[in-house]
């Protein structure tokens, strides 16, 4: 391996190293949340072309750019939003340290919200599985049912 090699992976560990320390239990949140989205893009991607294979004098179904396009959107939305929870948790873990009061962790709200869109990429997923034919248990699609109606409901 070259030098130049060598000092860019050196680099990017310490880089790497630097944001585990800073983020803490949050990184390992972000890591699950970045592959849920892209096995929740896969699999719709793969639902829509098995829904345009059931209907196929439909164009209302099938794999769209736009619709695509508008899902990468939404998900770099996801990460916008958790990008402004861990700036309001700086600044409440940094305005608190400055008056005294220290906490254990310096993530709430940035967990918080990964946690809120993890669940809704599981919940899509587990929609997506079901549209590709999948038979779901009756009681996880009462589950499911529950938990889209509680995060509709609750979300902004």
């Amino acid at each position: 391996m070259n030098h130049k090699g060598i000092i860019e992976k050196g680099i990017l560990s310490m880089l790497g190293t630097w944001v585990s320390n800073k983020l803490g239990i949050l990184l390992p949140a972000l890591e699950l949340l970045i592959l849920l989205m892209i096995i929740d893009y896969i699999s719709g991607m793969l639902a829509a072309k098995k829904e345009a294979l059931d209907n196929p004098d439909s164009s209302q179904y099938g794999w769209s750019s736009k619709r695509s396009i508008l899902g990468i959107y939404k998900k770099l939305g996801y990460m916008l939003t958790i990008l402004v929870a861990v700036c309001i948790d700086y600044l409440i873990f940094m305005f608190a340290k400055e008056i005294g009061v220290e906490f254990g962790s310096n993530t709430f709200f940035g967990l918080l919200v990964s946690i809120w869109f993890i669940i809704n990429e599981i919940i899509s997923i587990l929609e997506n599985i079901g549209r590709m034919g999948t038979k779901l248990p009756e009681f996880l699609k009462k589950v499911l049912a529950e938990i889209r109606d509680d995060l509709d409901n609750k979300s902004l």
